[in-house]
């Protein structure tokens, strides 16, 4: 079950407190006399009922309630912003007194899973297009509904992605009501390699040459790591034609522009260690850099990512493609954003800091941010964090309840590209 009051969302199943997205860490009996309160919200929870409640194979003194409760209203900031949300009755108990919205979910955390209902099996139609200086740009459309334009991020392969197990549970969700249009980045998946210009300018210029395409009127923007920055720059300079952005795992300004040093000389490292092991079919180089993206995954994720390295570039574009992304930097256009913005992070990313996703929340008006329980650069579906994601997205991109289930379906093996 999750209560949600004032800023706060409080999932009784995960165990967990979020303040607009950021989690409140609280110690386990904490954690459980709020639970107590709110799901007895507007009435009076006694003294006694609470202790059997909070310790019922113990005897303890009365002042271990009355601590926790201290503590708990430190931790909801009643001190800090004078808003009350548990009011003592006088030598009978407390009162959790605050506005509470209750949401049903499934109590499995696996099960637990929002998403529009469509068939299993997804079909997409490859197209392309040549960019301005002759680079051949590929791009795929699947499903049906209102727009989802998709910024490239590392890395891509429009065919490859089907048979993945880090994509089947993403795929499924942003084709079931619409029409998604996803693209290879110059230089890597279906689109041209042999290309001389990776900056970030062309990047952008890809994309607006994908969006005039298409010729769809407006769309959602969806900008996953690098993907983010084109999603941001396409936004401010057309924002007749964005309806909302949402954004995972972003960042406005690559490594080179963190002033960390101790990172700048790792990920220079990784440079070197690219150039000389990319293509190889030993996987021992890939793979450090599967475990900084996928630390969490199962076997299946990490050998798809290392083999998703070896099929979708060669060392050399590996190399340019990341330097690109770590010249980055976009921060000064974040205030410039006009259209709803959600921005999720996974909490212990390694791969991009989750204090560049809350840089990026923070100076663009009015967006969410929300944390994600995970240290995969992609949320997997096996997770605590993916539910936690299909709920922030589908209240975004305002799904019908009606047309929810409780569990994702993963793209069937066998289903291949069409085109």
């Amino acid at each position: 079950m999750i209560f949600l009051f004032g800023p706060f969302e409080l999932d009784t199943t995960e165990r967990r407190l979020q303040r607009e997205g950021e989690v409140v860490p609280l110690r386990a009996k904490i954690f459980d006399t709020l639970s107590a309160l709110v799901e007895c919200h507007g009435r009076l929870v006694r003294k006694d009922d609470l202790m059997k409640r909070l310790w019922p194979d113990s005897v303890v003194e009365e002042n271990n309630l009355d601590h926790n409760i201290s503590k708990l209203r430190r931790s909801l900031g009643e001190r800090e912003n004078g808003v009350r949300y548990i009011e003592t009755v006088p030598r009978q108990g407390y009162r959790f007194i605050a506005n509470v919205t209750a949401v049903d979910k499934p109590s499995a955390p696996g099960d637990m899973v929002e998403v529009p209902r469509r068939p299993v099996h997804l079909e997409q139609e490859i197209h392309s297009f040549t960019a301005d200086d002759g680079a051949e740009i590929a791009y795929s459309i699947a499903g049906e509904g209102p727009v989802i334009l998709k910024a490239a991020n590392w890395l891509n392969h429009l065919e490859f992605e089907l048979k993945s197990p880090i994509w089947q549970h993403w795929l499924p969700i942003l084709t079931a009501r619409n029409k998604l249009i996803r693209y290879d980045e110059r230089g890597n998946g279906l689109s041209s390699w042999n290309i001389s210009d990776f900056s970030f300018p062309a990047w952008v210029r890809d994309f607006e040459r994908l969006a005039d395409e298409v010729k769809e009127e407006k769309f959602t923007l969806l900008g996953i790591s690098q993907g983010a920055a084109v999603a941001i720059s396409y936004a401010v300079k057309h924002p007749e034609r964005v309806e909302r952005m949402i954004l995972h795992g972003s960042f406005a300004r690559g490594w080179t522009k963190r002033s960390n040093a101790d990172d700048i000389e790792r990920r220079n490292a990784f440079l070197t260690l690219a150039r000389l092991g990319w293509g190889k079919d030993n996987p021992a180089f890939r793979q450090m850099f599967t475990t900084i993206y996928m630390p969490d995954g199962l076997p299946e994720h990490q050998e798809w990512w290392n083999e998703l390295q070896r099929v979708c570039t060669s060392p050399e574009n590996a190399v340019q493609l990341m330097y690109a992304a770590g010249s980055i930097d976009v921060v000064d256009l974040l205030p410039k954003v006009k259209c709803p913005t959600l921005v999720m992070h996974s909490e212990g990313d390694e791969a991009v800091p989750v204090a560049e996703g809350r840089l990026v929340a923070s100076r663009i008006p009015g967006a969410k941010f929300v944390t994600l329980p995970s240290r995969n650069h992609l949320v997997i579906h096996s997770e605590p964090a993916w539910p936690i994601f299909v709920r922030e997205l589908s209240t975004f991109m305002a799904w019908p309840q009606r047309d929810q289930v409780a569990q994702a379906r993963p793209i069937p093996r066998k289903a291949e590209a069409a085109g």
